[in-house]
């Protein structure tokens, strides 16, 4: 009998989770609430890198899961390979460098534009039988009993779809109306920051060299795209003072504190593309696995993107999800035992708590400017490049192989 299961939400990881149970044979039905472009195959038009495009830092493990769904040959023309880390501090003396080659990995993950990335990824899931796709649909109910999970979703207002499976995943975003319809609370943590997200040019290439450094604001990151001097950055700044770095009129006040910033490590910041600006809090779900719905992507967990987790860890939890529901198809059992999708919630954990406890910590000890703490942090990026043991170990979390 031919398994299936609605998916709730088709971002990058609505999208991406579709494809993977696809190909594990496994029907899929992606609601989606906008409508996507339509990008007919015969006539698609050229891609562009584009100056405004967001960009994600794809780990290793991420980049092994689109290899298996054998997409990584296509994604890959608009990636860029980080071969290096420099970590530093505004002010500070110490520093810390990963490098690839010493570390014995290829890469420590790929830098891609999220337009790519969506267009790909939407492109295969149109051509895959087993995924019907339904997008421009609200979804106004998420019911269960023990036999099924129910959701009911309109089009412009008028009453359209009538669904039900054995499994339901909720991928709806940070405001998840899924998570809301099964009472799930949620712990929010605000920063009581914005980050401000753009493309860059720089005088110099970047050598496929990411740039983290830290500023009394936290953690700025600065990495290479394709295009050698082509770079992506994430600058968060206070709550409220956005509207400083926003607009056409404000790229040259932009470039000036970017290039205050960094000094001559990347050259002479020379364009910037429009800004973005996205509110940074840490949202997290008390429970993700209720009955036969599991909440996935920013609805079990948004995290500050200070290390590039976020979305690597979405894919991570989507990577284990596969594989216990795959396991469940083997021995002919329900693929929305609640048994079992509490035993992948459980499973889940420790990296989630790891990553979500990581990514906090570093916003909080690096904003922190107390005088004794900023020597620690100094002394501790020092010993970071010097004591043996610590590098691999960081490097291996940081490409997402050690869950």
């Amino acid at each position: 009998m031919q398994q299936e299961v609605i998916i709730v939400g088709g971002g990058m990881v609505g999208l991406s989770l579709a494809l993977m149970l696809a190909k594990a044979n496994i029907a899929v039905k992606l609601l989606e609430a906008i409508k996507y472009p339509n990008y007919d195959d015969a006539n698609l038009a050229p891609y562009h890198s584009s100056f405004d495009a967001r960009n994600s830092a794809l780990s290793r493990r991420t980049v092994q899961i689109y290899q298996k769904l054998g997409l990584w040959d296509v994604l890959q023309e608009h990636a860029t390979p980080i071969l290096e880390v420099n970590i530093t501090e505004q002010g500070g003396f110490g520093k810390a460098r990963l490098k690839a080659d010493q570390e014995n990995v290829e890469s420590f993950g790929q830098v891609i534009e999220n337009a790519w990335l969506g267009r790909v990824l939407l492109t295969q899931v149109r051509q895959q039988p087993l995924i019907e796709l339904i997008d421009g649909v609200q979804v106004t109910s998420l019911k269960q009993d023990a036999e099924f999970a129910y959701i009911e979703a309109n089009r412009g207002g008028e009453y359209i779809h009538s669904l039900k499976a054995k499994l339901v995943i909720a991928a709806d975003g940070r405001d998840s109306f899924c998570r809301q319809a099964l009472g799930v609370g949620v712990d929010v943590h605000d920063y009581d920051q914005v980050a401000i997200v753009t493309t860059v040019q720089t005088s110099k290439p970047h050598n496929q060299v990411g740039f983290e450094r830290f500023s009394a604001l936290g953690p700025l990151a600065l990495l290479p795209l394709p295009g050698e001097c082509r770079r992506s950055v994430v600058w968060p700044v206070k709550k409220g003072t956005e509207g400083e770095w926003l607009g056409d009129e404000n790229d040259q006040h932009f470039l000036d504190a970017l290039q205050q910033t960094y000094g001559n490590r990347a050259g002479k910041f020379q364009k910037t593309g429009q800004r973005f600006s996205f509110p940074l809090s840490q949202v997290l779900a008390e429970k993700q696995a209720v009955g036969r719905v599991i909440l996935m992507g920013n609805a079990a967990h948004t995290i500050h993107p200070v290390a590039g987790q976020g979305f690597n860890l979405c894919m991570r939890d989507a990577d284990v999800l596969l594989r216990y529901l795959t396991e469940q198809i083997a021995k002919s059992a329900d693929i929305g035992e609640v048994e079992m999708l509490k035993a992948y919630e459980q499973a889940r954990l420790t990296d989630q708590q790891r990553v979500i406890k990581f990514c906090d910590s570093v916003v909080r000890g690096f904003s922190n400017q107390n005088p004794v703490l900023k020597l620690l942090r100094n002394t501790g990026l020092v010993a970071f490049d010097v004591i043996p043991g610590i590098k691999p170990l960081v490097a291996s979390y940081a490409m997402g192989l050690k869950a």
